[in-house]
């Protein structure tokens, strides 16, 4: 596991991008076995790809962009059922920042 300093993270892809590459495959390979192939490619490529993770108050918070299921155009899915992968995937991301980081309660 990775020493984790939080001043560090403040320029997280200089000092930790092998670390978030990990994070978000792991979270991927997670909810692709959870979910739909198809809808969890979309959310990857059209929503994730410009997230950005932050570290505040002892944990991370997953940032995405303005109107991120408007974003998505790769498949049909209504927008309960997006909404709800969209905050699971989201949530596992935190997760894998903590795991990668070691920083599990």
């Amino acid at each position: 596991m990775t020493d984790f300093d939080p001043e560090k993270f403040e320029d997280k892809y200089a000092n930790y991008f092998s670390e978030l590459q990990r994070a978000y495959k792991n979270a991927f390979e997670t909810m692709n076995d959870q979910y739909d192939s198809e809808l969890i490619h979309a959310i990857d490529q059209q929503i994730l790809n410009e997230s950005e993770p932050f570290y505040e108050d002892g944990d991370f918070r997953i940032e995405l962009p303005e109107n991120p299921t408007e974003r998505l155009t790769a498949v049909i899915v209504d927008d309960e059922k997006l909404s709800t992968v969209l905050d699971r995937y989201v949530e596992e991301l935190r997760e894998q920042h903590r795991r990668v980081f070691d920083l599990d309660d």
